[in-house]
């Protein structure tokens, strides 16, 4: 079996992997181990000072790659809104930072909201890019889920933007969806399913 792994310890991102794995081929799943950070004994806190969703992403993966010889992945993502000049996106999760909070996403949706007070044009997109490097080469991956900013959060499930963001032809937003639903549409989803379809075709 070759193990391969994902630059991340967020275990629901591992385990979305390997379900997309088998569900795309059971052979496949059965070639592959997709590991943790944690899996390989690495507990260090991989920088992310790229100016692009891309240079974090490879920044991950080179981590890896270069301190454990292991054939390795990793994602990096945020939330794109037209009329703030593509805002917040590589900084989603530390939008807030400058208020004096850090990866707060009460906080982050509040200044994201307030910012958009009286906007008209509330078009958004999620995006998510993964950068794989195997066998020498690097490959990337890209999802996009388009939508709009809503007004005031609705919904209590999944993180970060998802109760302020409604995807395009639904009326209800991420947060409102069941887990099923979003992975269905969902950037990270699209991304993920290229990099099983290349992994099908590359064992």
């Amino acid at each position: 079996m070759k193990k391969i792994v994902f630059a991340t310890n967020n275990r629901h991102k591992i385990e979305e992997v390997r379900a997309l794995l088998k569900k795309a081929d059971k052979k496949l799943a059965e070639e592959y181990e997709i590991l943790s950070l944690e899996d390989i004994g690495c507990t260090t806190d991989i920088p992310e000072t790229g100016a692009s969703f891309t240079e974090n992403a490879f920044q991950k993966a080179e981590y890896v790659k270069v301190h454990y010889n292991l054939d390795c992945f990793a994602d990096d993502s945020g939330l794109e809104v037209r009329a703030l000049g593509m805002e917040p996106g590589v900084r989603s999760a530390r939008y807030a930072d400058s208020v004096g909070h850090s990866h707060d996403s009460e906080a982050n949706m509040d200044k994201l909201l307030l910012n958009m007070q009286n906007v008209k044009d509330r078009q958004a997109q999620f995006r998510t890019v993964i950068v794989l490097l195997k066998d020498g080469k690097k490959e990337e991956f890209e999802g996009v889920c388009r939508g709009e900013i809503t007004t005031e959060r609705s919904g209590k499930d999944g993180f970060g933007y998802d109760p302020i963001f409604r995807p395009e032809g639904y009326t209800v937003s991420f947060a409102e969806m069941t887990m099923e639903e979003k992975n269905g549409i969902s950037h990270r989803g699209k991304a993920v399913r290229k990099l099983v379809d290349y992994l099908t075709q590359n064992v």
